[in-house]
């Protein structure tokens, strides 16, 4: 049986256009961990955070073979890494000239047969096999609902760019950015930082609208 691929299997989600487009997000589970401060620096709290994530999310990829036999388990392709985005001062978006001021809740995706009881499990597994403090993990739902999306391709300093295509989309059609304390920037990542020169980079950016 081959792995489900969430990127291909869900291209609506995973893989926009250039051209910003409307969508209907459905409720999701995720691994997440929340933190602030800039995500570039060096042995920082966001770097921590994805030595978590990615621990508890390939802890659950392989629990068959670890024993733990999950209702409805089918393989799968762990999904690309996610952010939601605010800064410091409650603005609901994102200030690139002010890393240090940036909150996060960096995020993996989890299949719907993943129940809190698992990740749970999945916490203590990790913890005892990497010797991580996986505390700081929850398992988070989000329903984001009516969004506008777009991928960015370019640094992740000039996600303005293609922030201002969007509310131009959302202008034109009669929608508003509903960004609030709940609803949230937030960045799909489908190119890896360590491996891809910032011009190449791929991010989904997402915004909730009413």
């Amino acid at each position: 049986m081959a792995a489900y691929d969430y990127k291909r299997e869900q291209k609506e989600l995973y893989r926009p256009g250039g051209k910003p487009e409307i969508v209907m997000v459905p409720a999701m589970h995720f691994a997440a961990v929340e933190g602030m401060g800039d995500p570039n620096e060096e042995d920082g709290a966001y770097g921590a955070a994805l030595s978590v994530l990615y621990a508890v999310a390939y802890t659950v990829k392989m629990s068959p073979k670890a024993g733990r036999f999950i209702d409805g388990y089918f393989p799968y392709v762990v999904p690309p890494l996610e952010g939601l985005w605010w800064m410091a001062d409650g603005a609901g978006g994102v200030d690139c000239g002010n890393k240090s001021g940036f909150h996060w809740i960096s995020m993996l995706r989890l299949p719907d047969f993943v129940t809190e009881g698992d990740f749970a499990w999945a916490c203590g597994e990790a913890a005892r096999k990497k010797g991580l403090d996986t505390s700081c993990a929850r398992f988070f739902t989000l329903d984001e609902g009516l969004c506008v999306q777009c991928l960015h391709t370019g640094s992740y300093d000039d996600e303005p760019a293609t922030v201002a295509k969007m509310d131009a989309l959302l202008l034109r059609e009669g929608y508003r950015k509903d960004i609030s304390q709940t609803r949230r920037h937030h960045e799909i990542y489908l190119s890896d930082p360590r491996r891809t020169a910032p011009e190449k980079r791929r991010t989904v950016i997402r915004h909730p609208i009413a």
